[in-house]
């Protein structure tokens, strides 16, 4: 991506940063608090004193929230090239415990295997697709080889409010790119990762998929 593209993109999300957690209301007919819990569940991290994890277009920092609420000695970082939307994680962050960065997901600023767990929720689809394939392969180096990446996207909405909201934001980023990828099913991610699975959510509304760069061993999940 260019550096006007760049540019004009993260001021589209410093904006969006003000109706986002609406936004993702809306969509989720208040079932996203079940959906975060599903992802952290996933993780499975019980076995892990003190988990280090990531979340890579973190948005407002509601996922990390959940990490933090869940494992309360872990240490939890978030990335996100908006500063709008950062502003708006550390304001909402209850538990302290969490550092936000500003940085791009195509490029991460941390040595390899270095996390437990890799998160990227409702927001991949949204990369182009130079840097989304980059954005794999960085989350595939930063893990650990025992650990696990995570990512969320939308299933496409049912209800047509949703769904035409949902279409305009496919639209804003690049409607063919970003269709091809919403359409493309796991294909994106066995072309990076060796152990790919795929589950629902139980509202059906969101979908997991996750990553490993071994097959698991002894743990699976939920």
């Amino acid at each position: 991506m260019d550096t006007r593209s760049r540019f004009w993109r993260r001021r589209y999300y410093d904006l969006f940063s003000h109706f986002y957690d609406r936004f993702i209301r809306l969509h989720s007919r208040k079932d996203d608090s079940g959906t975060r819990s599903f992802l952290v569940d996933n993780a499975v991290l019980d076995h892990v004193e003190k988990p280090r994890v990531l979340d890579i277009c973190c948005g407002t920092g509601a996922v990390l929230s959940a990490f933090a609420n869940r494992y309360p000695q872990g240490t939890y970082i978030g990335c996100d090239f908006s500063h709008g939307m950062l502003l708006a994680a550390r304001r909402k962050d209850s538990t302290g415990g969490v550092t936000f960065i500003q940085g791009n997901a195509a490029c991460l600023p941390f040595v390899d295997n270095l996390f437990q767990a890799v998160s990227c929720s409702h927001a991949l689809y949204e990369l182009k697709g130079e840097d989304r394939a980059k954005a794999l392969y960085e989350m595939k180096r930063v893990i650990r080889k025992d650990g696990i990446v995570l990512i969320m996207e939308h299933e496409v909405p049912t209800r047509p409010l949703v769904r035409f909201m949902f279409r305009l934001r496919l639209l804003s980023m690049g409607s063919a790119d970003a269709k091809e990828f919403v359409e493309s099913g796991l294909k994106p991610f066995q072309q990076v990762f060796p152990s790919v699975t795929l589950h629902h959510t139980p509202s059906g509304r969101s979908k997991l998929i996750c990553c490993r760069s071994h097959p698991a061993t002894g743990v699976g999940p939920r």
